[in-house]
Order: C-alpha cells, then structure tokens, then sequence
C-alpha cells in the first residue's frame, strides 16, 4: 500500500475519533432555523446596614428570537439576535413586614419608540461559541443599546478548559472555563476588565470605595446547540472607611431554549462577511461589546444660575465647624462643576467680602474648566487680601484629585510675582503636594508637573536664607519624589540645624521602600555623630527612621547600646520610642524588636531605669471594624527641665494604609538663657514655634516670637487669641465609578465627603510662674454622600446614603517649672458628638417616580481619655492648686 495513503487515512481516523469525542462540544446553528430563547433579567439593589434588605428590583423577560444568515466554510457565522414581547417590572424591595408580605411588582409601561428600537435585530459574527464582532444601529439609544449587548454576552462561550481574555459587555476581561460532560462554567474576573475611561477616585484609598465584585456563567449545549445560559454576578460596594453603609448590586440573567428550532429564513448568499453585510439595505455598523457609559441628565441638581438670581434672598454659611456649612459646601461644587465661566466669575465678584474664602474653597474643589478659569480671572496675586490668596493655595494643597490644570494655575500665580512671605510659603507647600498627588495617579511625566519639579529644585538650589531652604524642603516632603532623596540626604548630613532637622522630616515621609541602604548608612552616621556633632531633635529624627523602615537587628541593637551614652532626657526619650514600638501590632519593626528585647542583655535595668521626664507613647482613641484611629505625644525635655519638642500626632489605620490626620508640631529654644543656664549647640537664640501637617500636607510653619525682644512684644501685646492653624472647607472625598453589568445595565456610584474643620493653637510661657501651657483645639463636621444609581431602558433607581457627624477635640498641656522634678499635666477629651444617617430609595420609570427614606440619629457622650495613671496624678494636684 502507498505510505501516503496509510498516512492520510491514519490522520483522517484521528480527526474523526477527535471530533467523536468533543463533538457534544462544538457550537453551531442550522441553516433555515429559527431558535428561539426565553430571557429574563433580575437586578437588585439593597442597602445591607438596615436589619432586611431595603432596595429597589427590576425584572424584564421577552423572547430572543435567533437564526443563521450566513456562514463560510471556516465555521464563521453571521447570526441575527432580535428581542420579541419584551416585559418589565419593578417591584420595591421594602423591608418585610410581621406577615411576610411585599407588595404586587408594578408593571413597567414602555414607550412606542423603545418598544420599536428593543425589535430592531443585531447582527453577531460568532466561531463556535466566540463573539467575533458585534453590528448594529450607532444610533440607537444607548441603553438600549447596552440591553442588547447583555444578551449577546450571554452568547460569548467557548467549548474547552482554559483562561483567557475576553470581551462582552463588562469589558475586555479575564475568564476562566472549566468543562464537565455537557456543562461549561464561566468565571469572570472582573477585578481586571478594561473598559472605556470614565470617572476617578481620590488619591488616598483610604477616601475611596471598596468594591467587591463576583460573576460566573453557567452554560448547557447538548447535540452541539446552546441549550440555556445562567449568568449571576454580585457586587459589594461602600465607603472604604465606613463599609457598614454598603449597597449590595446583584444582576442574574437567564437564558432557556423554548422549544425544537421552527423552520425559518433562508441564508443569503455572499463570498465574505464584508459582501454580505454591504449587500443589506440599511448597512449594519460595527460596534464594540464593551457598554458604552451613560450619564444621567439631572433634572433636580442645583443650578448656579438659579442660585445667582435668588442670591439676594440666600445666605451662604461659613462656621465650618457646622454639618449645614459642610453639606451647603458639596452643593455648591456640584452647581460649580456644571456652571459656565462667567456665572462663577459673577458669583466671586458679587459675593461679600466674608464669603469669598468658602466659595473659592468650592471653586478649587470642583476643579472643572470653567472653575478654575474663573478664579485665574477673579484672583489678583498683587491686591487680593493675604487671608483669601492663602485660602486658595491650601484648598489646591488639599485637592483630593488635583488636575494638571490645577497645578498649572498655581504656578501661574506664583511665577515672576513679588509676594508676600507668607503667601510665597504657602504656595512653595503647595506646589510640593500637588506634584505629590499628581505623582499619585501615574501623572509624573506630564510637562506641568516638570515644571512644578524644576520650580521646587531650581529654588532650593538658589535659595540664600535658612528659612527659604527650609520651605523648599518642606514642599519637597509634601511631594515626596524619590528622585530628590539624595539631595535631602545631602542637606541632612552637611548643613545647619535648621536644615537638617527639615531635610530628616522630609525623609521621614518617605514609605518605608523608599529607605534605601544608602539612606540608612546616613541616617546611621547622624545619629552615631561620625562626621560632626547633630542637634539632639536631629539625632532622634535619624533614629526614628532607622526604626520605622524594617531595620536590622544591628541597628536596632546599636542605637539601645548608645543610649548609655546619652544625656537622660534623650535616652529616655528613644527608649519609651522603642517600647511604643513593642505595643504597635501594626509596626514594621515590632516582630525584630520583640526578638531582640527577648535578649537580657539588653532587656535589662541598666538600658531602661532612665528617669528623665520626657515622654512618648501612643495608643488607640476609636477602634472600628474599618478603622483605626490613634493619638500619639512625643514630649522632648532638656536636662533642666525646659520642654524642648513636643509633637501630637493624630493618625488613621485602614485597611493596611496609614494617614496622619493632623499633626501639630510645639519647639522651644533657648530658654535656659532666662534662667541663667548655659544653652546647648545650635540653640543660641530664643524662639518658639509651630509647624502642623494636616492630611498628610506640611502646612507652613508658624513663629510665635523670635528674640527676648520679640517675646516681651508679644507678652504685652498679645490679644490672647489662639493661632489658627487650619480654618476651611475641604473635599475630602470624591469618587465617581461607573459599572458596567454584563445584562448591560449600567450602575453608577458615586461618593462625596465634605469636611469643614477648624484647628487652632496657642502656646502661652509664664516668665513670673515658670508655667508653659500648650493648647490644641480641632472642631469639625463630615457630611458623606454615597449613592449607587441603576439606568436601564425602563427604570432608574438611585439608594443613597448620607451621614453627617460633628466632633470636637482638646488636648491641653500644662508644665510647671518651679518644682524639681518638672510637674507636667496632659489633657486630652472630646465633646458629645452628634450623627445622623439617612437611606433614600428612589425609582423612576416613564412619568411614575417615587421616593422612600428611612433614618436614625444619636449622640456619642463626651468623654476624657485617661492617658496614664501618674498623668492623672499630677493633673489632679495642678489643677486643685490652680482653682486655689
């Protein structure tokens, strides 16, 4: 026998035993046959924090009708999809009363030009379960559009075990196919679908939304034919730092064969797609699988318009401390964001004079073209008062989401102007964030942010004067750019105190990847003083870095060992930095330092019997199933007994990501010279004061006097106000997410947190008592809006959570001198705090609408932490001497 032909019919045998195998598999529709297909969608909506899901639901059936137009010897067919006697229905998901009983689904009536656009047919170009391309209307409406790509997703199958990436109408995502008997299931991760660019989210996760998303398909195909398709996806969403307010979406969508496929219309007759789809009367256009997003036109939202005629009758509130004020705030971004130019413009310029800082406070907030064009018009750096111009360059500091269009008003503004100091450090500070934050979001490379980079760097190295290098070290803190580390190791190894201490702060905002080998090695020979002699401030600094960045039992052993060296406030000081360290569960050192500490020779009473009275510890103040928050207090005293550095630290913990909420920052120098004492290294000079970092943004530093002279001026003049530290509106949340469901539904979810607050401070020094008294003061209000809006072809439904909470902390520092040792009183309490929720349900379909809400209020008792039983002690004996 020929070889070739023993070869031919040996594969000619493997390919039929191949194709007997898998043939139950292979996917295909007859020629001349209509199939038809029941469908039927179920979407839902509920709150999950009220004790019975509380929502709204909507449910559609109709019939698919489905047959071959076309095919080619390559298994490709061209396949036309079109909707018959389709129904909906929507039914409130309304809490069950006491008998179990809802009330009766309402049907839903469409209109005739939605009913005529649901029955026009699409055509899908499909291989054996694969959707290869998708033609329709461009025209049509959108969501309807989207209605058809669900059902054509249900369609998006493939007859063999693998993962791979996909396109239906959740986007271009990864699945994963696993194949039993008859039976395929689909899993899709929607974690990693690509879809088109819409929405944004803060920069800080911690203000974001957490979402958690599932989907799997289950498919059915006997004798090569589809037979059903069950398709259920579930998604969680809430706010990242409240996920007790969580609206839960789930979507299940099914597909049924009715009945033997009927006798139906012929193929038509071409040699390619492309002939075919040319020779129809209406050419089909191509179009992608992925839903394409829609906005909904709001019919209800504030206008700026509107707000401008009536602005004679209005008034704008500006105690930021208020919820009103921090719900009117988020009002006017949204009337801001959708306003022409010249209406902002209209509404700065008429605004009296006491309201002009809150609404340019919501004009940076919104941050759209128009906004932002307004206030480059209406802000004159050379004749604004000093108070607005500072209000705008903290409110661009604190942007959420800052845009480039943001940063590149800023420099602007900044550029070639003679300004005054504080205004030029404010800016300096801010450019520093928002180059940050741009870097944030992957944004390094756009041609503003270099220029906002070359500013702070060109001015540094320019910079003449201490205190201007420092600033320009600040900002670069704020903007935390890995590439500058080696020139802050440089300063903070080589210059003067000053600067030293704000290139090692600098270096301390870093996270902890970013602290190399290298900058260990100078942090090492900062504290260890091998080159020349460091501020004691300086010093700690460079150890605190060292422990904070996963350090090496060397280190760690090293800097226990040199505190046998060092004078008893310091030592005691790094040693209780250590022991704090011990009690953090969420410490990167805690494991190495615990192991170490294990060791007697070093756990032992000749490294912690220090008994100086500096300070540091930390601990818990609120502990939820999100969120962590923490106060922490550092006191650095001299040997004589004079309080040298004190920091409160406010700090949030969530879900693994760490912010410093508010930190407020207290040096004193040179006072031993008024009491006759030798001054140490660097401290030749007396001065006192401030420097605050408010959401992870160094504010400007803050002098309270300068000079023996300064401070008499001072003392005799003073108003004895407090020193405003931060007083405004910010945004503190803002997300906008659009989902995609596979049925083609679209969800939106959007979240606003305003945040009003007021932080101030004073430091007040009595020569003739010898007393030194600290105070902080930090009033607020939060008013979170978060939202998840259904759109679909018959119904929009929208549940909304809005929470609104006032708060008010003091934390109080008294120091009395003229007893040995040092008495010192720490007072920290909060005042009642006030909250409210309330959950709206809201549907509309057609001209029906309605609007259900349900909410709860209550007051958390103030209280006053007990920070440590020998505190409580000397609060006690100075405060009965005081009433005296």
């Amino acid at each position: 026998m020929d070889p070739q032909a023993v070869w031919g019919c040996f594969c000619l045998l493997c390919f039929s035993l191949l194709r007997a195998a898998k043939g139950n598999l292979l996917l295909s529709f007859q020629p001349r046959r209509l199939y038809q297909y029941r469908y039927t969608l179920d979407v839902q909506l509920k709150h999950t924090s009220t004790p019975s899901p509380w929502g709204a639901r909507m449910q559609a059936e109709a019939l698919i009708h489905l047959h071959r137009l076309w095919s080619d010897r390559g298994g490709q067919e061209l396949l036309q999809v079109q909707i018959h006697d389709l129904k909906a229905q929507r039914q409130p998901e309304e809490e069950k009363s006491q008998d179990s009983t809802r009330g009766s689904p309402v049907e839903i009536a469409l209109s005739p030009e939605a009913q005529a656009e649901l029955q026009q047919p699409v055509l899908i170009s499909w291989i054996s379960g694969k959707v290869k391309a998708f033609y329709g209307n461009k025209a049509e409406n959108i969501l309807i559009s989207n209605l058809k790509r669900g059902i054509i997703s249900l369609f998006q199958l493939q007859p063999h075990a693998s993962t791979t990436v996909e396109e239906d109408a959740s986007g271009s995502c990864q699945v994963t196919y696993t194949v039993s008997n008859h039976s395929i299931t689909k899993t899709k991760d929607l974690l990693s679908c690509s879809k088109p660019k819409s929405g944004f989210t803060s920069v800080n996760k911690m203000f974001g939304v957490k979402w958690q998303p599932s989907s799997r398909s289950q498919f059915v195909v006997k004798d090569s034919l589809l037979q059903s398709v069950l398709a259920e996806e579930s998604h969680l969403v809430a706010p990242a730092l409240r996920s007790y307010s969580s609206i839960k979406i789930t979507s299940r969508q099914q597909l049924q064969l009715v009945s033997p496929a009927m006798p139906g219309p012929a193929e038509v007759s071409g040699q390619s797609l492309k002939d075919v789809l040319a020779g129809m009367g209406a050419e089909p256009q191509p179009l992608g699988m992925a839903s394409l997003p829609f906005r909904r036109v709001c019919t209800h939202c504030p206008s700026l318009r509107a707000f401008l005629k009536a602005s004679d009758r209005k008034r704008v509130r500006t105690d930021t401390s208020k919820v009103a004020t921090a719900w009117q705030f988020q009002r006017f971004i949204q009337m801001l964001r959708s306003a022409k130019k010249r209406d902002v413009l209209e509404l700065l310029r008429r605004a009296p004079e006491e309201t002009r800082p809150f609404l340019v406070e919501a004009a940076v907030a919104a941050q759209s073209v128009a906004s932002l064009a307004a206030l480059s018009d209406f802000l004159d750096f050379s004749k604004e008062p000093k108070s607005l111009l500072e209000k705008f360059l903290y409110a661009a500091a604190f942007s959420p989401r800052p845009s480039e269009e943001l940063l590149h008003l800023v420099l602007d503004k900044l550029d070639g102007k003679h300004l005054a100091p504080e205004i030029w450090e404010t800016g300096i500070v801010a450019v520093g964030s928002l180059v940050g934050k741009l870097c944030q979001q992957k944004l390094c490379g756009l041609q503003v942010v270099e220029r906002g980079v070359e500013m702070l760097l060109r001015g540094l190295r320019g910079a003449e004067e201490e205190p201007e290098v420092v600033i320009y070290l600040l900002a670069l803190g704020n903007a935390r750019l890995p590439e500058t580390i080696p020139t802050l190791l440089e300063l903070a190894e080589d210059g003067p105190t000053a600067i030293t201490s704000a290139a090692t702060s600098a270096l301390q905002r870093f996270p902890a990847p970013h602290i190399s080998s290298e900058v260990k090695r100078v942090m090492r020979r900062i504290f260890h003083q091998n080159r020349k002699s460091y501020d004691k401030t300086c010093r700690l600094a460079a150890a605190e870095i060292l422990l904070d960045s996963h350090p090496l039992p060397m280190d760690v052993i090293n800097i226990l060992l040199a505190t046998s060296e060092m004078e008893t406030e310091m030592a005691t000081f790094l040693l209780l930095k250590v022991q704090n360290s011990l009690r953090d569960h969420h410490h990167l050192a805690r494991k190495i330092m615990k192991d170490i500490m294990g060791d007697p020779r070093i756990n032992n009473y000749n490294f912690f019997s220090k008994v100086g009275i500096s300070s540091s510890f930390s601990g818990p103040l609120t502990v939820t199933q999100d969120l962590t928050s923490t106060f922490g207090l550092d006191l650095l005293f001299l040997e004589g007994g004079f309080l040298r550095k004190s920091i409160s630290d406010f700090s949030l913990l969530s879900h693994g990501q760490r912010l410093r909420a508010a930190q407020v920052t207290f040096e004193v120098q040179g006072m031993e010279s008024m009491m006759g004492e030798n001054l140490s290294e660097g401290e030749e000079e007396l001065m006192a004061g401030m420097s605050a970092t408010f959401l992870d943004v160094q504010l400007r530093p803050i002098i309270f006097f300068q000079g023996y002279t300064d401070l008499m001026a001072k003392v005799l003049l003073s108003s004895g106000e407090p020193t405003s530290v931060v007083r405004g509106n910010l945004l503190l949340m803002d997300h906008h997410q659009v989902i995609p469901l596979q049925s083609g539904l679209q969800v939106t979810v959007r979240l606003q947190g305003g945040l009003g607050l007021d932080i101030s401070a004073d430091m007040d020094v009595s020569i003739w008592d010898q007393e030194l008294k600290t105070s902080i003061s930090a009033r607020g209000s939060l008013a979170m809006d978060f939202q998840a809006e259904l759109d679909s072809p018959f119904l929009q439904a929208t549940l909304r959570s809005q929470t609104e909470v006032e708060t008010s902390i003091h934390f109080d520092t008294k120091l009395r001198f003229s007893s040995s040792p040092v008495l010192m009183c720490l007072q920290l309490r909060e005042e009642q705090v006030p909250y409210r929720e309330v959950l709206t349900v809201s549907q509309a379909a057609g001209s029906q609408s309605s609007t259900a809400q349900k909410g709860r209020r209550g007051t958390v008792h103030g209280r006053e932490f007990t920070l440590h039983q020998t505190n409580s002690k000397v609060c006690n004996l100075l405060l009965t001497a005081e009433k005296e």
